[in-house]
């Protein structure tokens, strides 16, 4: 691996950039060589009175300054109560810097509770594609419904992005990614399954944030990706490939990177990460950046989004999956660490809404990968810091929590599972449910007559409930009854314009942990 340690190896290539603002937002978006918004338009983090808009301006998306000279660029923006922009609620105009790869972070306050904005930008007389975004509802309310979907786990070079598509066609209130929104890794030349040749410098894996910089603007370029952005808000977090395959805290892949040079790749991956979403945290500058954070959708449902990488302690007995491994069960191994532990569980008990969720990256419920009387467990899941998930768990039964729902992605399967006090008794207390969503591309086409990972079975699994080796997302209507998830999936990922299915639909009722399938 190439362990370059500069953050900023920036070309600055001329552009003649048009500035003629006299005509107020009118002029029609003409898509050519120089059109700036060939990374489309995002929103995110809603709240009851604002949310963040997001562009990021590039001409020639695969250069690290998108094709643009370093020089800041001014960018209007607005945002409006219909598509035709007559109700507007909101404008003004900020810098795209050269410094943050010309992306643009704006918090559009003002905004009223629980309702549909429309949003653009504008510069140098060419106008973005128009978004549609929606604001969360009231504190105090008591919203009936919910629509929100979530997905994880897109490797561009893995397949197309079909599921994007269908999620955007769905228009939900709001969408949850759950992490690896791109991968590190090197690109190979005929661009794998999608058969699209790439230039030379995808070759070698991310390190630099030039490197990051241009995945980003490759990944960002698809039109399916940008569809879903168009469609709603999100709320992301990260997991382990947009800095290093399983990276923990402070550690990075062994052997390979020293530590100091991991800690500058980890900022680099950081930096890229901020500026190519639209998340509403300072500006990154270095190797650490809290992201956890919290959503309320009145008394409906709580989000808890956590990141459980950044403050994980390193994986124990080799990482993988390990038989007898006495290190998992060690008391004072830290998944969350102690800060975000406490303000997740402290959030947990003073929170009064129905439904309860943790947006997360990894499998909370056991996974046991044996077949046979042995215990298989990967270490790095929730499995290899047992004392960390019971500390989570036994504090959800102790604060009485209202319906826990966790919210998974990472491991490209669809499960759904039961939480148990006691995941080695079956006959234990039911603490709540996890639905784990499949990636959107990583992996390729999947397998529709393949359930549980490998070396599994419903034997040594009894707590889980469905399970497939497929592509796709899931799809969520939440009510003040019940809490349903319908998992969507796609035939294939290595051609476009797959179609959509449901594989399976289930539920979980208010009051009652468990699930049920429909």
């Amino acid at each position: 691996m190439h362990t370059r340690r500069s953050f900023l190896g920036l070309s600055a290539l001329a552009l003649a950039f048009s500035t003629d603002l006299a005509d107020p937002w009118t002029a029609a978006a003409t898509v050519k060589g120089d059109y700036p918004f060939q990374l489309g338009v995002a929103s995110g983090d809603p709240l009851p009175d604002r949310v963040m808009l997001w562009t990021r301006l590039a001409v020639r998306p695969l250069e690290p300054l998108g094709g643009l000279p370093y020089n800041k660029i001014k960018v209007e923006w607005e945002i409006a109560e219909d598509e035709a922009f007559t109700r507007r609620a909101g404008h003004g105009s900020t810098w795209a810097t050269p410094e943050y790869g010309h992306s643009v972070h704006v918090d559009a306050k003002g905004l009223r509770p629980g309702r549909d904005y429309f949003y653009r930008f504008r510069t140098g007389g060419e106008l973005s594609p128009v978004g549609r975004t929606r604001t969360a509802p009231a504190p105090r309310s008591s919203p009936e419904s919910l629509r929100l979907a979530f997905a994880s786990c897109a490797s561009w070079q893995d397949g197309y992005y079909a599921a994007y598509r269908h999620l955007a066609e769905e228009r939900p209130d709001v969408v949850f990614h759950l992490g690896d929104y791109i991968y590190e890794y090197g690109i190979v030349p005929s661009g794998g399954n999608r058969n699209t040749p790439v230039p030379e410098q995808f070759r070698v894996q991310c390190d630099t944030l030039d490197r990051y910089r241009v995945q980003y603007g490759l990944y960002k370029s698809d039109p399916d990706l940008q569809a879903a952005h168009q469609a709603a808000p999100w709320i992301v977090t990260w997991d382990d490939h947009e800095v290093l395959d399983n990276w923990a805290g402070r550690f990075g892949p062994g052997g390979e990177v020293s530590e100091q040079d991991y800690l500058v790749i980890r900022a680099n991956a950081f930096r890229a990460y901020w500026e190519n979403l639209p998340i509403r945290v300072p500006a990154v500058q270095g190797p650490d950046a809290r992201i956890y954070r919290r959503f309320s959708f009145g008394d409906l449902a709580e989000f808890n989004v956590l990141d459980t990488r950044q403050y994980r302690d390193d994986q124990v007995c080799g990482d993988g999956q390990q038989i007898d491994c006495a290190e998992r069960l060690d008391p004072a191994r830290q998944m969350l660490g102690a800060e975000q532990e406490k303000w997740l569980l402290d959030g947990l008990g003073a929170s009064r809404a129905k439904w309860n969720v943790l947006a997360q990256q990894i499998a909370m419920i056991q996974l046991d990968y044996d077949a046979g009387p042995a215990q298989k467990l990967s270490m790095d899941l929730w499995d290899g810091y047992k004392a960390a998930k019971d500390r989570v768990l036994n504090g959800m039964v102790e604060r009485q929590v209202s319906n826990p729902v966790v919210l998974t992605g990472d491991i490209h399967y669809n499960l759904a599972g039961e939480l148990k006090a006691n995941f080695d008794d079956p006959s234990s207390r039911t603490i709540g449910v996890e639905f784990v969503g499949t990636s959107v591309s990583s992996g390729g086409n999947g397998n529709p007559n393949t359930g549980l990972p490998p070396g599994g079975t419903d034997a040594v699994n009894p707590h889980l409930r469905f399970s497939s080796y497929q592509r796709g997302y899931v799809s969520c209507e939440v009510t003040r009854s019940q809490w349903r998830a319908d998992f969507k999936v796609v035939p294939y990922v290595d051609r476009p314009g797959a179609p959509v299915s449901t594989r399976a639909s289930l539920v979980t009722l208010d009051g009652v942990p468990g699930l049920h399938a429909l």
